[in-house]
């Protein structure tokens, strides 16, 4: 059995970490669709929306390994790390759940991806401004597609509209971890590496109440509960998800994407 990595945790790489984990992960959710959507349209929608995901993971965690300096290339960096090295944020790792909490999930990450590539287009490290130049294009499609399911679901039948409001109740909360900046961001920003996510939260509540207020849907109030998936301290579905992805990396080493 393949042996995992140890990893440098620099702020630099921390962050590209975060940027790219939350990516791999959350592309991982997205191919559970794969032949499980409900029209055959949005199974290969979802399953090029995940492989936008892959590609974007790719570019960042090959820049991380480069940055660490340890010589980790995208592979062991994405199958041969433990559960607390992964930088993702807790809303990637959440089940799959039904197609409303999947395209509320979309919705959520989309605009937060689409308004941080638009930042990193501006980065001081041109192979990550280079990486948000293509990006943020895919985010874009991404986040519009999202937006049109969430307002059709809201609209639709009252099982739909139902099951989008559950979606809301469930997800919404793990929305705030997206914007808790520490040290990491700090560095980030004082580098010229990135801005601090929690300089895109005014952007992205206004860009999520427009899709909410055209459903017809309002945010659930604030609360305390702040998940700590970008710090490393993971929900009980990371495991899982981890055995599945790196199964085959673990028990066949290197083998390659």
């Amino acid at each position: 059995m393949q042996p995992s990595i140890h990893v440098n945790f620099t702020p630099p790489v921390q962050y590209l970490l975060r940027i790219g984990d939350t990516a791999l992960i959350l592309s991982h959710r997205l191919s559970e669709w794969a032949g499980h959507a409900p029209v055959l349209e949005e199974d290969l929608a979802l399953a090029n929306m995940a492989l936008d995901l892959i590609g974007q993971a790719r570019a960042l965690l090959t820049h991380a390994g480069a940055l660490e300096g340890a010589g980790h290339d995208e592979d062991q960096l994405a199958f041969l790390r433990e559960e607390r090295d992964y930088r993702n944020v807790t809303l990637a790792e959440l089940p799959r759940g039904d197609f409303a909490v999947t395209v509320l999930r979309n919705a959520m990450m989309a605009t937060f991806f689409k308004l941080l590539w638009d930042k990193l287009v501006a980065s001081g490290d041109a192979e990550v401004a280079a990486i948000a130049a293509k990006a943020r294009k895919e985010a874009r499609y991404h986040q519009q597609h999202a937006a049109d399911w969430v307002v059709r679901l809201a609209g639709g039948t009252e099982e739909s509209r139902r099951r989008m409001e559950r979606a809301l109740d469930q997800l919404w909360i793990y929305g705030a971890e997206l914007f808790a900046s520490d040290a990491v961001d700090d560095e980030a920003q004082a580098s010229g590496l990135g801005p601090r996510w929690s300089e895109l939260k005014a952007d992205w509540d206004a860009e999520m109440d427009a899709i909410l207020a055209e459903a017809g849907l309002t945010a659930p109030k604030a609360t305390p509960f702040l998940s700590t998936g970008k710090r490393g301290v993971h929900s009980e579905h990371m495991g899982f998800i981890l055995a599945e992805m790196q199964q085959l990396q673990r028990a066949y080493p290197g083998g390659v994407w």
